[in-house]
């Protein structure tokens, strides 16, 4: 969607490759298929609370009632739904598309997903703590978290560094540059890695401009 300096689009990652700049210089990318995405509903402040835009892209097969119900007016029957959140929505209505050309070469953007889930992580991996010490006496498991409190409170406070599952949230990684671009095919290539796996749903948000 866009609507002023706000540029948002939904896309799938296909993986990286590198591309050579105006000064000869090769440049990591990572590209995402941001094929059409279709205006589903409009929400606004009167009527649902808030204002936002729901967007649909991809070929859905299968699909409820209740959902083929929902998109009709959008004349789409999308694989996914997702909700774009604005303050002013301007004169975007259902039914509209929104491609890969709102974006330009050298635009910054946020790209938000998924993270790739790695499983249950110890805090050496997950947190990048360091080993104990394996002389001077050291003993049992290097890789151990050690201490993770002290006589008060007596208990473990909320955020402390532990092994647990990591990966697979929601993550966002800030001020990418758009280096390339292919309207006819709807591709985008960002300089860099965003999160999540091939084939992984991202978001790619403009960052307004000061």
């Amino acid at each position: 969607m866009e609507k002023g300096s706000m540029k948002t689009i939904f896309g799938t990652k296909l993986g990286m490759t590198q591309i050579i700049g105006e000064n000869g210089v090769m440049i990591p990318i990572t590209v995402i298929q941001a094929r059409p995405c279709t205006v589903t509903q409009v929400k606004t402040v009167e009527k649902d609370g808030y204002t936002a835009v729901q967007v649909g892209f991809g070929e859905g097969k299968n699909l409820s009632n209740a959902v083929v119900g929902h998109v009709k007016e959008s004349g789409t029957t999308p694989k996914t739904l997702r909700e774009i959140r604005a303050e002013d929505l301007g004169d975007i209505k259902v039914g509209d598309k929104i491609s890969a050309d709102i974006f330009n070469v050298g635009d910054m953007v946020d790209v938000s997903g998924i993270s790739k889930g790695k499983g249950w992580a110890g805090a050496i991996k997950r947190h990048n703590f360091h080993r104990h010490g394996k002389s001077h006496g050291g003993k049992g498991n290097t890789r151990k978290v050690g201490s993770i409190g002290s006589m008060y409170p007596q208990k473990v406070i909320k955020g402390r560094p532990m092994p647990g599952q990591m990966g697979g949230e929601n993550t966002t990684v800030k001020n990418l540059m758009i280096a390339y671009i292919d309207s006819e095919n709807n591709l985008i290539g960002v300089k860099g890695a965003v999160p999540g796996p091939k084939k992984g749903i991202v978001e790619i948000s403009g960052r307004e401009k000061k």
